[in-house]
């Protein structure tokens, strides 16, 4: 599976990436949103991990974007890593076009359970 993390703090990417690299999945990632958007143009990616809070675009104009978009590339799922605990957030997240929320601090084996679980609610393939 080739995922794509888009955050803005590098000790969260490294954090994540090790993880992944625990999987036979691949980790591409972006520092921000607008390079995220970019990389999701350019590449194909079979899941987006999207932070919320990051300088310039945030994460969920972000998810908004690839969701108007008219092509194949506006289904891929997207789960949203955040720390944001306010209430909504989970509503607010699904309403924008989020498939599923993961908090952060991350712990391995729940990174996995969201991604295969949000991977089989698409009708994707789960190759972890």
């Amino acid at each position: 599976m080739k995922i794509i993390f888009v955050e803005d703090d590098p000790v969260n990417r490294r954090v994540l990436r090790a993880m992944v690299e625990q999987s036979d999945s691949t980790l591409d990632e972006a520092e921000n949103a607008l390079r995220g958007l970019e990389m999701i143009e350019r590449n194909s990616y079979d899941l987006v991990l999207m932070d919320l809070r990051m300088p310039g675009m945030d994460g969920m104009t972000a998810i908004r974007k690839i969701r108007e978009r008219g092509d194949a590339k506006a289904n891929l799922p997207i789960i949203v890593v955040t720390a944001d605990t306010a209430p909504d957030i989970r509503a607010n997240c699904m309403a924008g076009g989020a498939d599923e929320l993961i908090m952060k601090p991350v712990a391995m084996a729940k990174l996995f359970d969201v991604i295969a679980k949000t991977m089989l609610a698409k009708g994707a393939a789960v190759a972890l």
